[in-house]
């Protein structure tokens, strides 16, 4: 049956999760939300979000069946810690044991795609459906339309579909059967983007490097009129160099990195695939800490621009 109510919970609600409440509210959604820091929840309330006070309430308060959007950080603050999704779903909070039989919940972090085939098992149990859900397009995307990965429960999925096509760019989700499949797909996108990053990083340092005196501000923009390279990523390096001059000096030469690229070398040795562009640029991000460079500027710079990641390396 199909969702007619376009009614929907979201536990989360920073950067991402803020995004996907407003889009949603601007669709014509009835929209619940809950985070921990108050502030948020009050700023959004302004614009019609229905607020709680915790997340059983906001789980009370919405009609049955439920569709409940968690939109929270996939790891600790460091690896021992329990993974947030599961301490909320199945741990000290359980909010698992508040849902009934054709409730629906949303897994769209960055989550490993394996923990989505457990959460998926732990859910269908009872007799809740799951979904997991890659969100390509950062901060920008959740308010404005994004690229959506979707996995999960077929039926789930079908019930639903108007969520997806209401949150992303038009034609711009898809979904693969099966729970855990949409965070493969994003894992993957995300490790092509790590390869992708750092080829610009070495080509604009080759660049700068150079007997010439270029200006790689408009280097990047000659670029990207119709040449082969021509993408966003150059967009937005050139936006970088906008912002920060072409010497990138406020932006740090140490990279962050969140996960998805190491996971997708993981993966590729798992499954017998040759994967050395995308392992070495995770390893680069690795060795950045300890070795700064240009290269990591423009990496950085680029995680900042389509991410809102911390230019300072973090």
């Amino acid at each position: 049956m199909t969702n007619a109510r376009k009614e929907i919970s979201i536990i989360g609600l920073g950067k991402m999760g803020a995004g996907i409440a407003r889009r949603l509210l601007e669709k014509g959604w009835t929209v619940h939300g809950y985070d921990a820091n108050a502030a948020a929840m009050q700023e959004l309330a302004k614009e019609g979000l229905k607020t709680a006070d915790s997340p059983p309430a906001l789980i009370a308060q919405l009609p049955t069946p439920r569709l409940l959007w968690l939109m929270i950080p996939a790891r600790g603050k460091s690896e021992s810690d329990p993974r947030p999704v599961d301490e909320l779903l199945f741990g000290k909070d359980n909010i698992s044991a508040l849902l009934e039989k054709s409730d629906v919940v949303i897994d769209g972090g960055n989550s490993y795609y394996k923990e989505g085939i457990e959460r998926g098992k732990k859910l269908g149990g009872l007799g809740v459906s799951f979904i997991d859900v890659g969100f390509s397009g950062g901060p920008s995307g959740a308010r404005n339309g994004g690229c959506l990965m979707v996995g999960g429960d077929t039926a789930a999925f079908r019930a639903n579909e108007q969520l997806f096509r209401d949150l992303s760019v038009e034609g711009g989700y898809q979904f693969f059967e099966g729970a855990g499949a949409g965070h493969f797909v994003k894992m993957v996108h995300n490790g092509i983007e790590y390869g992708m990053m750092q080829s610009i990083g070495e080509g604009f340092a080759i660049l700068k490097a150079s007997e010439y005196k270029l200006d790689l501000a408009r280097v990047a923009d000659v670029y990207n009129h119709k040449s082969v390279i021509e993408s966003r990523l150059v967009g937005w390096l050139g936006n970088a160099f906008e912002e920060y001059g072409q010497d990138l000096d406020a932006v740090s030469g140490t990279v962050g990195h969140s996960g998805e690229g190491e996971w997708t070398a993981k993966t590729a040795k798992e499954l017998g695939v040759e994967a050395k562009v995308i392992e070495e640029s995770f390893q680069f991000r690795v060795r950045s800490a300890e070795s700064p460079s240009f290269i990591g500027k423009v990496v950085s710079a680029l995680r900042g621009q389509f991410g809102g990641h911390s230019v300072g390396g973090k």
